[in-house]
């Protein structure tokens, strides 16, 4: 049985303003209707494959939850780490934890931000690496290359790879981002694969091949994972032992120094969807290379992506050409195609300057829904809050701000202090500073209130909490 280990605790610069740290790229639709998160998950699934073991952050162990929940999927365990520190702790944490569950099983680590459009061809990829992997071969899949790419490291390999079917190769060495002309030069030979950081090894391997090639992660990270407190279903990796584990990822730490490798070549597509122009490529375009999302429409434009991230923005392109323009509610991102990678200094300066889409979403991902500001002055706020079936805020008060409430879709059970009372549709509840509150969802389709905030303060700190389902402090 193979466990799939899904890494979804980055936050992606590259794809601003879509994707942002406080909801990065893998938890948006970038193509298709599915996050990506949650296609990895399901390209993951099926016969030979256990439940996913699920490593991300705090502040996404809610979405992780919900996103699986929407497709139909339960996770095996679901593992927080305190703070970043790269895919080799992670990737023994996760190994520590099958080593409890499943110790002579496989386990196939993957980043959740990929793109493989072809899911049947990428199970029988990893298929093909299962009889090394069992044999302790440590498996990494390389991607036949489309074109000389600088931003992805490569794999050299130490055979010939003919038609690059699926089956392991033998792997010479780990070659890191090249320039231009190297990766022209590594394209035309035809001995080089693209490194997609997707492994597969048995438990037993890759603990053995940490305690010969990166044993000063063992101690920490065994630590971080025996002194774990369950926390709603989650498992919290010990802060203190996290903290002292090295920042270093699973190439540098074990992939590089070990000898025990092999490569499964992949050429059936694949991204990591690393800027604009990889969406714009992986995207639909028409005939003169023109991608449109959203509320989007261009005129006479050739090899330009338009994308439109909000109903009531409409982005219209004219002439433009080698252009990527993506609009949404409170930023537009409009940029030279060849520029894709430069992306991410514009976050730098946006966070230089204080501003909070650099990395703040529009919507605001809470475990009982989301929420987002309609309006903000200087003493008031006017915020739409959506709250799933079944959910509860906190019950919770405020110092500095009163809210009146007003119900637009679905009920809403209401407590303000002693008093509980439903509302429905075009009903409203006005909730005084200082009094003890909470809202909840009692019925079976989502609840959408308008918040209207007054007072001297309006941040969303003035919050103490006295009960709260999620656990939050």
């Amino acid at each position: 049985m193979i466990t799939p280990v899904l890494l979804c605790g980055g936050s992606g610069t590259r794809l601003w303003p879509l994707s942002r740290k406080s909801y990065p790229k893998q938890f948006v639709p970038l193509v298709g209707e599915e996050t990506l998160f949650q296609a990895s998950a399901r390209r993951l699934s099926g016969p030979g494959f256990a439940a996913p073991l699920i490593l991300t952050n705090s502040d996404f162990r809610f979405i992780v939850t919900e996103q699986l929940s929407e497709i139909g999927t339960d996770p095996g365990a679901i593992l927080i780490e305190p703070e970043g520190r790269n895919t080799a702790p992670a990737v023994l944490a996760a190994a520590l934890w099958l080593e409890k569950t499943d110790p002579e099983g496989l386990m196939l680590v993957a980043p959740s931000d990929h793109v493989v459009p072809d899911a049947p061809a990428f199970r029988a990829a990893v298929a093909a690496g299962v009889p090394a992997a069992e044999a302790g071969q440590l498996v990494t899949f390389g991607i036949k290359p489309a074109h000389a790419e600088t931003g992805y490291g490569y794999l050299e390999l130490a055979e010939d790879p003919g038609d690059f079917a699926a089956r392991p190769l033998a792997l010479k060495r780990f070659v890191e981002k090249p320039d231009l002309a190297t990766a022209e030069t590594m394209l035309a030979s035809g001995h080089y694969l693209w490194n997609a950081g997707i492994f597969l090894f048995s438990v037993k391997a890759i603990l053995a091949a940490f305690r010969s090639h990166a044993p000063e992660l063992i101690a920490p990270v065994t630590a971080a994972v025996e002194q774990g407190k369950p926390d709603l279903g989650f498992l919290r990796l010990d802060p203190e032992a996290w903290g002292q584990a090295g920042d270093i990822s699973i190439d540098y730490a074990v992939m590089e120094r070990a000898e025990n490798l092999s490569v499964v070549p992949f050429a059936a597509g694949w991204s990591d969807l690393g800027g604009w122009d990889a969406v714009w490529r992986e995207g639909g375009r028409d005939d003169r290379g023109v991608g449109l999302s959203g509320h989007a429409t261009a005129i006479d434009c050739d090899n330009t992506l338009l994308r439109s991230e909000d109903t009531g923005v409409e982005v219209v392109g004219i002439g433009l050409k080698d252009i990527i323009t993506v609009a949404m509610a409170d930023a537009v991102l409009v940029a030279d195609a060849s520029r894709a990678q430069d992306v991410k200094k514009a976050v730098e300066a946006l966070k230089a300057k204080g501003a909070k889409q650099a990395t703040h979403f529009p919507k605001d991902h809470r475990p009982w829904g989301w929420f987002e500001s309609l309006v903000i002055g200087d003493r008031f706020q006017v915020k739409r809050i959506h709250v799933h079936p079944g959910a509860a805020l906190s019950l919770q008060s405020h110092h500095h701000r009163s809210e009146h409430w007003i119900v637009v879709e679905g009920t809403a059970r209401i407590t303000v202090d002693d008093k509980v009372t439903l509302l429905t549709e075009n009903q409203s509840v006005y909730i005084p500073l200082g009094a003890v509150h909470r809202m909840e969802n009692p019925g079976k389709v989502p609840m959408v209130l308008i918040e209207v905030q007054t007072g001297s303060y309006l941040g969303e700190d003035d919050i103490i909490r006295y009960e709260d389902i999620y656990a939050r402090s």
